[in-house]
């Protein structure tokens, strides 16, 4: 039986400022939690409506499970994480940035394209949302453990970095013309604000991607995956899985 103070303590964690205070954040699902403890990431407990399934998990009843979970239709599985310590970023070669991007489904698609098209860093504003957000941990689908995440302020880091500075704008350049670019920054922004006027001075180049149809925009994590191909397929021929 799992303890009211542990469904306390698990609920919680669905917001922010519990995640911080406690230094934990909570994963849900078989593939979700088997990917982070595969990945070496530190369980503080398990929870399973079939402990048998994960060795050190405790039982706990569908009943439980409805009301500890962020999820509609909560999986069987529940893991609570200790939160990593804060990384330092290398930013000695291609990475991604994110300015304000506050739309958790959109981050957690954003980090499983870092790591489908092998970009191990991603810097994120203060003010993009928790990448421990149950709904881009969900988004992910484990691929938080295997890209190194940063929360910085961009306009000092992206000074430091001694990088080319990529963005996407509707007044840039059509991407995939011109010479090749030297590997850098690519910064992507929110759809309603884009990218800030501090970001925007740091670029040296800016990217459009052409339309052919009438809608306005793109979501932000469509227009990264675009923007990514095009930065892989400009690298050359790699190595298929």
């Amino acid at each position: 039986m799992v303890a009211k103070s542990e469904l306390k303590l698990i609920r919680s964690l669905h917001q922010k400022k519990y995640r911080t205070r406690e230094g934990l954040f909570l994963a849900e699902g078989v593939k979700l939690v088997g990917e982070l403890l595969g990945a070496g990431m530190e369980a503080y407990s398990l929870y399973s409506t079939d402990p048998g399934e994960f060795p050190g998990a405790r039982e706990i009843s569908e009943n439980d499970l409805k009301k500890a979970s962020a999820l509609v239709q909560p999986n069987k599985v529940i893991g609570v994480f200790r939160i990593p310590d804060p990384v330092s970023l290398s930013l000695d070669g291609w990475a991604l940035a994110l300015d304000g991007v506050r739309d958790p489904g959109n981050l957690g698609t954003i980090i499983r394209l870092c790591d489908w098209f092998g970009i191990p860093e991603l810097l994120c504003s203060p003010d993009t949302v928790d990448c421990y957000n149950p709904k881009v941990l969900q988004a992910t689908m484990g691929s938080v453990a295997r890209v190194r995440i940063a929360y910085q302020p961009l306009p000092e880091t992206l000074d430091a970095c001694g990088l080319p500075v990529y963005g996407a704008s509707m007044d840039g350049s059509p991407v995939g013309s011109g010479t090749a670019v030297q590997p850098g920054i690519l910064v992507m922004g929110s759809e309603s604000h884009g990218l800030s006027g501090a970001v925007r001075d740091r670029l040296s180049q800016t990217w459009a991607i052409p339309a052919y149809g009438q809608a306005e925009s793109l979501n932000v994590a469509t227009a990264t995956a675009i923007l990514l191909y095009e930065i892989r397929r400009q690298a050359g021929p790699v190595t298929q899985k």
